[in-house]
């Protein structure tokens, strides 16, 4: 069977009919039924034998057979018991592909060790490998997939993913923008990122309610570096932004009221000249990086003050 008539509404359709069950809309099923797009993606993750590509929900193994004609070996990661044996029969006669039916989420916050693991383990396989996220991502888990993916410290050098288009605006939005958020600080503090194309609901089976975007990203290893501790900023920005209309000066204040008198935080934003109207949604990453870590010296500061009078 061609790729390309996997990919067609009126295949997938029968090829549900057939085995009687439908998409599964809780699990985020929705199918990319247009295989010039399925080529875009494989064509901009720019793949060759070096690479491990992890893909997070392999349907019917539509995507997985192309990737697997270029990729040193491609981690396919699929929960839907259903669609699974799909999978895996689109994929029969490839030997550098390895297919989980397992939720890559242990949890929102942590990737599933178990699949790491595997990921970690053809890494260590394939000479000067690299670690390559392409997927046509499930919306329900395609933050929590991204973000932590770009926390851990595996050798990942690109996305390209299907995604809500407004999640794809989250993620590259500048400041000022009404998208403009924790998710946008804290991706961009460490990457690049861009939508290379928007898709309307009619490219996909079943159709979403919503438009979607092939997003690129790719790691800025120096930037990354200059956050320091990571941990410390995603937190920051994280509470930060759950006011982001507010005064920054109260919003700081409240965030730390434990652990720094608020005077200490007027000092801070005096002496990184930052306005008293200032606003988290205003303010541009590398301010946000270098307030995180002036925020935090003085945490550290206040720790080791209360540590020797406890002594």
């Amino acid at each position: 069977m061609k790729d390309a008539d996997r990919q067609t509404r009126s295949h997938l359709m029968a090829l549900f009919e057939r085995h009687g069950y439908n998409p599964r809309r809780e699990l985020g099923q929705n199918f990319l039924i247009d295989v010039n797009l399925v080529e875009f993606i494989a064509r901009s993750a720019e793949i060759d034998e070096r690479d491990v590509v992890l893909e997070v929900g392999a349907g019917t193994g539509g995507m997985t057979a192309f990737l697997v004609q270029g990729a040193g070996h491609v981690v396919s990661v699929e929960l839907d018991e259903n669609v699974f044996p799909l999978a895996q029969e689109a994929v029969q006669h490839a030997d550098n592909v390895t297919l989980l039916k397992t939720d890559i989420l242990k949890n929102k916050n942590t990737l599933s060790p178990a699949v790491m693991e595997v990921v970690q383990e053809k890494l260590d396989s394939i000479p000067n490998s690299r670690l390559k996220l392409v997927s046509n991502l499930p919306y329900n888990v395609a933050t929590p997939v991204v973000s932590n993916l770009v926390a851990t410290d595996l050798p990942w050098k690109r996305m390209v993913i299907t995604i809500q288009l407004e999640l794809g605006q989250r993620m590259a939005a500048r400041p000022k923008s009404s998208h403009y958020g924790a998710l946008s600080a804290w991706l961009q503090a460490q990457c690049f990122v861009k939508v290379l194309k928007t898709l309307g609901p009619q490219v996909f089976w079943p159709r979403p309610k919503v438009n979607s975007a092939i997003v690129l990203l790719r790691p800025q290893h120096e930037r990354r570096k200059a956050i320091g501790d990571r941990d410390f900023y995603q937190d920051f920005v994280r509470r930060l932004f759950h006011q982001r209309r507010k005064l920054m000066r109260g919003v700081l204040r409240g965030m730390y009221r434990k652990q720094i008198d608020k005077s200490v935080i007027s000092d801070i934003l005096a002496e990184m000249e930052f306005p008293e109207s200032a606003r988290a949604e205003a303010q541009s990453v590398d301010r946000l990086v270098a307030l995180s870590k002036r925020i935090q010296k003085a945490v550290k500061a206040s720790d080791a003050i209360d540590g020797l009078k406890d002594q």
